[in-house]
């Protein structure tokens, strides 16, 4: 992977070995050119919550349009025993499908299609892989941020997770986490690639390369004025660290400059906090924020305010950018449309049974303009007007009474982007337009509601009849 200037380049490599295999078996009995649809969902929501942040739809965009095989590719396929005519094949590949999207940002659900890829069966399924590894786990840590956001309320979260993140995934990790509502990352790279606002303050390191802690405040805040934040528990955090700070806070002033604030990175936060905002505006430094890292959730952050902590700035690390504790959002990516025929995976256990065709998303209103209800309906059919239970059909809701929208549009046509992608500030403004109209009671961290998704009766029809005919066709009927 490369990233330079907002592009993200993979190579058709950057996929598992099945993918390229059975290219070559569909190459060779000529259907890689026959259409294809398929569909991009996910079953079940991480963090035990009630809603997820879809997320890195742009960067996948800007990989299909830049994807092809280059010489030392095919020397290696060829390496591996692929066939010469094969090779040859993929020479000239380039993808040149079209693609439908809810928007980056959109407030999505289980079962519903967040993107459906239309084009040759080739292209089409030689973009799974790297589609699911781009979004699966940018919405993961979207999700993730989002709910801290909620936790944090007012206060600054900051990424402080490039560290502890999955390699160059940390890129990817802090754009999420922007998306999903935090405010700034310690990531330079990310921060230039997005747009994104820098931050950070110092090391243990820095302060124990010096010996003498308030020398090593000074040397840190002559350097970086503007970056004045001071790490203090390297050695006793209120018997040192915080004294050192407030002297070295008084020293700035008599410069004409401001202590931009402290960090506390170990121990009991609550109580730490208090006491250091205690000592701070006892010396006039009332202006000085606090800062708080060390192995944050939204569980501690929401608890830290109701302690009453005055902590001012929340930098997250570890667990938002490993998704402590789900690690991975189980989206997946199924055939639904083959040479014109409705496709779909059979399963004893009904929820795991894909939807067959082409499919478009209605999200419906209530009369206050919360969403209740999203449908998943055939993409040539009109409005439905009553949805179905995707697993109890004795269920259904009518909605002829609620307002609607479209979820899914157009965003690539023949290999090629539709209109620019947006920057992150403005995915991460939709991001939080779209939660305010999500009703409270989905948003709970402990057993929250469960939003309404079901399939119109022309969907529900055609899934049972194709069940039907599969099961008569197995068992020789």
């Amino acid at each position: 992977m490369t990233a330079r200037d907002g592009l993200f380049e993979f190579s058709p490599l950057y996929t598992d070995l099945y993918q390229i295999a059975m290219g070559q078996a569909y190459f060779l009995d000529g259907t890689s050119e026959k259409p294809a649809v398929f569909d991009y969902f996910f079953r079940t929501i991480p963090f035990s919550g009630g809603y997820v942040i879809f997320a890195g739809l742009d960067p996948l965009l800007q990989a299909l349009e830049s994807l092809r095989f280059e010489a030392e590719d095919l020397e290696y396929l060829r390496q591996l025993g692929f066939h010469p005519d094969y090779l040859e094949y993929l020479k000239s590949f380039r993808f040149e499908g079209d693609v439908y999207s809810m928007k980056e940002g959109e407030v999505v659900f289980p079962l519903e299609p967040i993107i459906r890829v239309e084009g040759r069966l080739f292209e089409a399924q030689l973009v799974e892989t790297l589609l699911l590894n781009l979004v699966n786990y940018q919405s993961l840590i979207a999700t993730k941020a989002s709910r801290m956001r909620q936790a944090a309320g007012h206060r600054v979260l900051s990424d402080f997770g490039l560290r502890r993140a999955p390699a160059q995934g940390g890129l990817l990790a802090s754009r999420a986490a922007v998306i999903g509502g935090f405010d700034s990352t310690s990531n330079v790279e990310a921060a230039r690639l997005f747009g994104l606002e820098p931050a950070g303050t110092m090391a243990h390191s820095f302060i124990e390369s010096h010996g003498d802690e308030f020398q090593a405040f000074m040397k840190f805040v002559e350097a970086n004025p503007e970056r004045a934040v001071l790490l203090v528990d390297t050695y006793d955090t209120l018997g040192s660290g915080v004294p050192n700070a407030v002297r070295a806070g008084l020293e700035m002033a008599r410069k004409g400059l401001k202590l931009k604030g402290i960090r506390l990175d170990s121990g009991d936060l609550a109580y730490l906090s208090k006491k250091a905002r205690a000592m701070l505006d006892a010396a006039g430094l009332k202006e000085a924020k606090i800062v708080a890292s060390n192995l944050l959730d939204e569980h501690v952050i929401r608890s830290l305010i109701e302690q009453g902590a005055p902590i001012d700035i929340f930098g997250v690390g570890t667990k938002l950018v490993t998704g402590v504790p789900d690690a991975a959002l189980d989206g997946v990516y199924k055939l639904a449309v083959f040479d014109g025929q409705p496709r779909m995976k059979l399963s004893d256990n009904l929820t795991k049974t894909t939807l067959p065709g082409r499919k478009q998303v209605s999200r419906f209103r209530d009369s206050q303009g919360f969403f209740m209800a999203d449908a998943i309906q055939l993409a040539d059919e009109p409005l439905p007007e009553r949805m179905f239970h995707p697993v109890e059909p004795g269920k259904s809701l009518d909605l002829r009474s609620y307002q609607d929208e479209p979820l899914l549009e157009k965003v690539m046509a023949a290999g090629r982007r539709l209109k620019p992608g947006e920057e992150v500030e403005e995915i991460a403004a939709y991001a939080r337009q779209r939660l305010m109209q999500l009703p409270p009671e989905h948003k709970r961290f402990e057993y929250p509601h469960v939003y309404k998704v079901g399939l119109s009766q022309r969907l529900l029809s055609l899934r049972n009849e194709l069940m039907e005919s599969y099961r008569k066709k197995f068992e020789g009927g």
